[in-house]
């Protein structure tokens, strides 16, 4: 079947879309409160930490949520399936946030306990696991609901993509909300509560995703989980936990140098493993090819996610200490900002979905690559206001919110270029037998790009250089790099559109 004429999506679709709003939901409402939290005083039941110390936690924190999922694609791929895997990884999440709130501290106090470190280091832990499991699985099961080459698949991942935001957006609202006005560890449970909601709509709508997502070994007929699996989801569920605490442990009693280079052999044994695992699946000349353009455009991501993942360190600061957010008597949540980026998403991605299939429909439909290198302006282009931004600001001044919103909404029309297009390519081009681990991968690239979001600003002050110029050189390069490419790069996707 090469060619779908029906716009209607599969019901499976709204599934998902239901189960990842909730779990991102429970992801950006933590990710709206981390840095904020972590450096709020003792006396306000945060850790008190500097603005360089609490950037790089949330760097290591947020690349670690993005290095995981080549973990879970590729158990996913050879054991548990997608759809256990959905739910080991969410229930891992849930208990990840109540540990969270556990860890804030009693108002008034002056000093942070090693118990709080603790818990904070094992809410932090719980989430990076439970993220390796769900992420990778429930994108690739979006994929898995449409025939190859059908053309709703772009179309039917930026629906998916406004789950995604819809969730984004509530997220801060609520859960920010309630830790910047009433305790951090409210909104901590509130993100917590929001995860088991999607796996309560996940498991209710089973039979909506027919034999999508089932373990590989299972018959083709089969469209639930049984008794037994969700027994295993459980044991999977502890024996993570136990894991995640030990490893905690181990790493705790190490001394810096043992500390290096246990994690450099972690993961050079886990870069070997994906090599291998990718040489052995992928046949032929063309599967080759696919996989080149796959990792071509992986590099090209980390530039885009470097610079759009400050909204949640460098942006969530200068809102917090650079906007003038007082409306006469009230004064938004610095937590606010952060739903902006999923509104326009929410707003914007029905009229990209209709798109895709309008200029599918007469070969007018730009190819992957050079959505990417559009994508790419779009963001440098944002960090040019953002610039103009930061320089408004010196000297203490507070500058008008709608600065940040512009920049946020520039962003969101080149995260329309890039991101869903990014998970339906993966979709497309990956081995059958590797898809969850391709699109592990893929997320690897964001990893990288997290991590170096949240230590850029520190890097580069070392070299007095602003950040946000940095910014705006990497992204406009990289898209004209990409646009330039993209004629090569679509030869090398042998066909696929």
């Amino acid at each position: 079947m090469s060619e779908v004429k029906s716009t209607k999506h599969p019901a499976g679709l709204y599934s998902l879309f239901f189960t990842e709003m909730w779990e991102r939901f429970s992801y950006y409402g933590m990710r709206a409160l981390l840095v904020l939290y972590l450096t709020s005083t003792a006396l306000k039941g945060g850790f008190g930490l500097e603005r360089a110390s609490a950037l790089e936690i949330y760097a290591i924190f947020t690349g670690l949520v993005y290095l995981t999922p080549i973990a879970g694609g590729i158990l996913a791929d050879k054991l548990l399936g997608q759809r256990k895997s959905v739910y080991i990884g969410g229930l891992l999440m849930a208990v990840g946030n109540f540990t969270l709130a556990l860890s804030v501290g009693t108002p008034g106090a002056e000093t942070v306990t090693d118990g709080r470190q603790w818990l904070l280091n094992l809410g932090l832990g719980l989430l990076i696991a439970g993220n390796g499991f769900f992420k990778p699985n429930i994108s690739t099961m979006v994929g898995g609901l449409y025939e190859e080459n059908d053309i709703r698949r772009d179309s039917g991942f930026t629906l998916f993509y406004m789950g995604i935001n819809l969730g984004a957006f509530l997220a801060p609202l609520i859960a920010g909300s309630l830790g910047e006005i009433y305790g951090w560890q409210y909104g901590f449970t509130a993100s917590g509560i929001g995860m088991l909601l999607g796996l309560v709509i996940f498991m209710s709508t089973q039979k909506l995703l027919t034999n999508v997502g089932m373990p590989p070994a299972r018959d083709k007929s089969a469209t639930h989980l049984t008794g037994k699996d969700h027994l295993e989801i459980l044991v999977w569920v502890a024996a993570v936990a136990g894991l995640v605490y030990g490893m905690l442990a181990m790493f705790g009693s190490m001394t810096d140098s043992t500390y290096n280079m246990v994690t450099n052999g972690i993961f050079l044994v886990g870069a070997l493993a994906v090599i291998y695992i990718i040489g052995t699946n992928t046949k032929g000349g063309d599967q080759w090819s696919r996989v080149g353009v796959i990792l071509v455009l992986s590099f090209f991501n980390v530039f885009f996610w470097a610079g759009f993942e400050q909204a949640g360190g460098t942006f969530n600061l200068f809102a917090e200490e650079n906007t003038n957010r007082a409306i006469g008597s009230f004064t938004i949540p610095t937590t606010w900002f952060q739903s902006i980026n999923a509104f326009a998403i929410f707003t914007l991605a029905p009229v990209f979905a209709a798109l895709w299939i309008y200029l599918s429909r007469r070969n007018k439909n730009p190819n992957i690559p050079a959505k990417f290198g559009f994508g790419l302006l779009l963001l440098g282009l944002g960090f040019v206001v953002m610039y103009l931004a930061s320089q408004n600001a010196a000297g203490g001044n507070l500058v008008s919110p709608l600065w940040l919103v512009a920049v946020y909404v520039l962003h969101t029309v080149g995260e329309l270029f890039l991101s869903p297009i990014g998970l339906s390519m993966i979709t497309k081009l990956s081995p059958p037998k590797i898809v969850s681990l391709m699109m592990g991968l893929w997320f690897t690239s964001i990893a990288l790009a997290n991590y170096m979001a949240g230590i850029l600003e520190s890097l580069l002050h070392k070299f007095e250089m602003n950040l946000f110029l940095f910014l705006i050189i990497t992204s406009l390069a990289g898209g004209l790099v990409m646009l330039a490419i993209s004629p090569i790069l679509k030869k090398m996707m042998r066909g696929v559109k």
